[in-house]
């Protein structure tokens, strides 16, 4: 791809990453070969968790999960599977889904398509060890070249990116602005972003009961991604 054909996918990314909640109609038009939403007529849910499985984090939000008897889908890092494989085979045991979030957390944008591959492998390799196979990948930050992305899907995964951004993370957010960027914005068929991370941890378990307890009032069910 040309630096001509880079500019708009960047701009329109960036843009959509760092400003909008809800992901507007025309960015999965442009980017159909992603997973935005799963639409269904059940008001079936997707809760989704990038960056664990990490101390501190990890144990809380299954534990939330498991009081409210809800399923969810764990993007993990492989250099922490590695670190933490007890706190993995945690995510495993409660039967959750598991998805690649490649080893080192890299971003698509600023990484060769065959060093990209090769890292998103090296976390599928963590992944195995504990005779786990998974064909989801989610793109740290979500930024994904066209041509990555296409090696990816060639390769069997099914690339997942999300409609409904918590912004969790953001130290400028507290868990009220999480609770009310995700009560706002889910409809059914969304899959909506949280983060298993130590940035995130005051506003996801701040803010994650009350979310899952509000979500199930609007008559949503919460399903992990298959």
């Amino acid at each position: 791809m040309n630096r001509t054909n880079q500019k708009p996918f960047r701009l329109t990314e960036w843009l959509f990453f760092n400003f909008m909640i809800k992901v507007p109609k025309f960015i999965p038009f442009l980017f159909k070969s992603q997973i935005w939403q799963f639409p269904n007529p059940d008001r079936h849910i997707y809760l989704t968790f990038d960056d664990g499985p990490i101390p501190e984090v990890t144990d809380s939000i299954l534990s939330i999960l498991e009081e409210k008897q809800v399923e969810a889908t764990f993007f993990c890092i492989g250099d922490n599977i590695k670190k933490y494989p007890d706190l993995f085979k945690k995510i495993i045991a409660k039967k959750h889904a598991i998805g690649n979030h490649t080893f080192n957390h890299l971003k698509g944008w600023n990484t060769s398509n065959e060093t990209y591959i090769q890292n998103v492998l090296l976390c599928q390799a963590e992944i195995e060890k504990h005779h786990f196979s998974v064909a989801l990948f989610r793109p740290p930050y979500g930024k994904i070249k066209p041509k990555q992305s296409k090696l990816l899907r060639e390769k069997g995964f099914k690339i997942i990116m999300w409609d409904v951004l918590s912004r969790d993370y953001n130290p400028n957010t507290d868990s009220t602005t999480c609770y009310n960027n995700t009560i706002r914005h889910t409809e059914s068929g969304s899959i909506i972003v949280f983060h298993d991370s130590l940035k995130a941890k005051n506003n996801v378990l701040e803010s994650l009961p009350k979310i899952i307890d509000a979500l199930k009032e609007k008559g949503y069910i919460f399903k992990k991604i298959d």
